[in-house]
């Protein structure tokens, strides 16, 4: 099976207007994220800033659940935390990961306006199987990814449909039923 690895881009990004900004980070998310990765065994968790101060706070926040007070306190949100880095931005992660790995991870974009390029989650766990090359699954904040991210990808996933014509998933919602559809065991 493949490494799978997440990363949470907060630059370059859309707004609502289509104006391409830095988003914030959010406590949950990395929290929420960290929880998920561990819950279906990714590798490990990237927090993508531009902005210093903000890594900063990242860091402060996974120091404080990994090796503070926190740690003691909830053994298994230390463990899931541990999963986390903060790094200032895409081509950050794809070096960490070729360090740690050996090999250039395979990058999935995720869209809800994935168009003719998408790729079926039956498809890609079946990849994700047959595989041992790193895959980084790029979860993008805000409105979604820039065209010159999901340029970057060489699969970019389908997205996930809902029951109606509603699609603006909070990203740790959709991170989890990405992971549960490509990595969850198989199912009776």
């Amino acid at each position: 099976m493949a490494p799978v690895y997440l990363v949470l881009l907060h630059h370059p990004v859309f707004n609502k207007r289509g104006d391409v900004v830095v988003t914030a980070i959010t406590n949950m998310d990395i929290h929420d994220l960290a929880r998920i990765a561990r819950t279906y065994g990714a590798a490990g968790v990237f927090i993508a800033h531009p902005v210093r101060a903000l890594r900063l706070l990242s860091e402060k926040i996974v120091e404080h659940w990994s090796r503070g007070y926190g740690a003691a306190y909830n053994e298994t949100r230390r463990e899931a935390l541990a999963l986390v880095r903060t790094v200032p931005d895409l081509d950050s992660v794809l070096l960490e990961i070729e360090r740690e790995t050996g090999t250039a991870p395979v990058l999935i974009a995720t869209s809800a306006r994935a168009g003719d390029r998408a790729t079926g989650f039956a498809e890609l766990r079946e990849r994700l199987r047959a595989s041992t090359t790193p895959h980084l699954l790029m979860l993008g904040t805000g409105w979604g990814l820039v065209p010159e991210v999901l340029g970057r990808a060489e699969i970019v996933l389908e997205p996930i449909r809902g029951a109606g014509d509603y699609n603006h998933l909070p990203v740790r919602a959709a991170a989890a039923i990405m992971l549960d559809r490509l990595l969850a065991p198989p199912r009776s």
